[in-house]
């Protein structure tokens, strides 16, 4: 069992009798929680509840190409899990750039990454998205507003096919959101990071019924996974603001990342309506 869940484990009241015969009630609250309570009108706003800063990392960075720090300007909370984006084949971090103030206001500190060459593929996009986490823990001027042991990535494309390369090399992550991957490895069946797979029903470049469909299944059920199915969305969902992606993947974030199990509402059963083609998952979260 990860360590964060067997927190969530023994996170309950416990009641304790005292000489009077009182009864006094003990909580031992989740230390990752961060945030009010959640809900649909939160998730689905263009912003969540934290105020966003940003800084600019540069290109001579060792181990990936720069991009932009989003982080948390709330100090008062104490430290915040961290997560690492990588933007598709020949595309830049600007092509998915909503996603990081975005995922930022919910209480993350996220590195959207520019690649070493446009045309680095998924293996490499995986192996610089570890480098920029390295970078945000140990080098960045944010370093100190994040908790290294709660770390993630995400990616579209190749950058989602990087998303599982880095999964599976490092299992210490808390979690995966892979966003239209594109792999020409099918089977993921040693990656053991709870994985939220987004994929496009009219997707030509990765076809979800080759790419993530194949991905999703092969992934044991023991690492906690879902999938979801956009109806008829093409390839290039996540370059515009896609609000069924932002709701989930923050869900998703939130409950593997801070360990909240406040947001299991939104996973599990997990979304429907006309934009959801399709949605799968291992619930009930344990």
């Amino acid at each position: 069992m990860k360590p964060l869940r067997l927190l969530a484990t023994i996170a309950a009241a416990v009641a304790m009798t005292v000489g009077s015969g009182t009864s006094v009630a003990l909580a031992a609250d989740n230390p990752y929680e961060r945030g009010p309570a959640p809900s649909l009108s939160v998730l689905d706003a263009s912003r969540g509840p934290f105020s966003v800063g940003t800084e600019n990392v540069s290109s001579l960075v060792s181990g990936f190409g720069g991009g932009v720090i989003y982080y948390p300007t709330d100090t008062s909370q104490g430290t915040f899990g961290a997560v690492a984006i990588s933007p598709g084949f020949t595309a830049t971090w600007s092509s998915l750039s909503w996603l990081g103030p975005r995922i930022a206001s919910h209480g993350f500190v996220v590195i959207g990454i520019e690649t070493n060459s446009l045309l680095d593929q998924p293996a490499s996009r995986g192996q610089q998205l570890l480098a920029a986490l390295d970078y945000l823990t140990r080098s960045s001027s944010v370093r100190g507003r994040i908790d290294a042991t709660r770390l993630a990535v995400a990616g579209h494309s190749m950058g989602g096919g990087g998303t599982l390369e880095a999964a599976r090399s490092r299992p210490s992550l808390q979690a995966a959101v892979p966003l239209a991957p594109w792999n020409t490895t099918k089977s993921w069946s040693t990656l053991r990071v709870p994985t939220l797979i987004v994929g496009g029903e009219s997707d030509t470049v990765a076809p979800v019924a080759s790419h993530s469909v194949p991905f999703y299944t092969s992934i044991p059920s023991s690492a906690e996974k879902a999938y979801l199915e956009l109806n008829n969305a093409s390839h290039f969902f996540p370059q515009s603001v896609n609000t069924p992606t932002a709701r989930l993947a923050v869900s998703w974030l939130k409950r593997f990342v801070d360990n909240d199990t406040r947001y299991d509402q939104f996973i599990c059963p997990g979304p429907t309506g006309s934009q959801i083609e399709e949605y799968r998952n291992t619930c009930p979260l344990t």
